[in-house]
């Protein structure tokens, strides 16, 4: 049996370890600096507690990468040295660099890397994306993309506000939009982006707009933002065609809506959009990463795409930062 340990006990680990509880795989148990959220992932989804990373390659036969983007590189190329296949939360790396390293790595060692970009995963962008591919709507012209949520808090180190550690709100959050409009698009030849943070570096968070160009013609317009109070969390899609349009609003029938935030514990440290799957894409996502490793299907994404992701994201930050469109070749 597949035996999977987990790298990570905060939002993400949670969510993975449960989602690997719903396949065959045998989920083996977590490793955290934390103790206290390490025994949180255990009580609900069973497993044990590594006392360290080593101990837990050791163990596993699928080393799943849920902490944070700086230390991706180094666990990636651990798991790969050691034979054992990875699942590595988005984004893949911190640098461009070090992705194409760790691919190269898995490559040579015979493993599989698979990213989570589990947006391609939610029912509304699947469907789209479906649409699109049977010609539904014609040649795309316009794809237009929102992702709007709370700021990330975290009980111990909040390493989403150390910008060296997260790459911020465009490498974490928008990179989703960014894999998901060259999926539906096709290869992107510049991005021109527009950040708050590029020109005010200590502003509480942080909103942008990057237009991306595509090789087919097409346009992509992209928003998002670390704004909202928690836990609000709103994304929307709009794909225009030579021959209809896909719109999934963000906003419902309902004239005004009023959310709360939550009160004291109840506040999550990082919010996650919402599905209304009974099976929430997470877990369909890990399914289909089962199958890629057990069965050898084709995944969804593939770590080459989640290098394109990062290098499109990386040409929005020096657009930002440069005020010129940029290349995703330039970075």
């Amino acid at each position: 049996m597949l035996r999977v340990g987990v790298v990570g006990a905060g939002v993400m680990g949670a969510l993975h370890a449960a989602g690997w509880r719903q396949t065959p795989a045998e989920f083996a148990g977590v490793f955290s600096l934390y103790p206290d959220m390490v025994q949180s992932v255990i009580e609900t989804c069973g497993g044990q507690p590594y006392p360290d990373v080593d101990a837990l390659i050791e163990d596993v036969d699928v080393v799943d990468i849920c902490a944070p983007t700086h230390v991706h590189y180094e666990l990636v190329m651990k798991a790969a040295a050691a034979g054992k296949h990875v699942v590595c939360e988005k984004p893949l790396a911190r640098t461009v660099a070090q992705a194409e390293e760790m691919i190269a790595a898995c490559e040579q060692a015979g493993v599989k890397l698979l990213v989570g970009h589990v947006v391609r995963y939610f029912p509304q962008y699947a469907q789209a994306k479906a649409l699109v591919e049977r010609g539904e709507v014609g040649d795309v012209a316009v794809v237009r993309l929102t992702r709007a949520s709370a700021k990330p808090q975290r009980p111990h180190d909040n390493w989403f506000e150390d910008t060296e550690k997260s790459g911020g709100m465009i490498l974490d959050l928008m990179l989703h939009d960014f894999d998901y409009a060259r999926w539906v698009a096709g290869e992107v030849e510049s991005v021109f982006c527009k950040s708050a943070r590029a020109t005010r570096p200590d502003a509480p968070g942080d909103y942008a707009i990057a237009i991306l160009r595509h090789t087919s013609g097409a346009i992509s317009n992209l928003e998002s933002a670390w704004a909202y109070p928690p836990p609000l969390f709103r994304t929307s899609l709009q794909i225009a065609g030579s021959r209809g349009l896909i719109d999934h609003p963000a906003e419902s029938t309902i004239p005004v809506r009023v959310t709360l935030m939550p009160d004291g514990d109840h506040t999550p440290t990082v919010a996650v959009p919402s599905s209304p799957l009974l099976e929430d894409p997470y877990t369909l996502q890990l399914k289909e990463f089962y199958d890629v490793l057990v069965h050898d299907a084709t995944p969804r994404v593939t770590a080459h795409d989640a290098l394109m992701a990062l290098r499109l994201a990386f040409a929005a930050i020096r657009s930002a930062e440069t005020g010129r469109p940029v290349s995703p070749q330039e970075v």
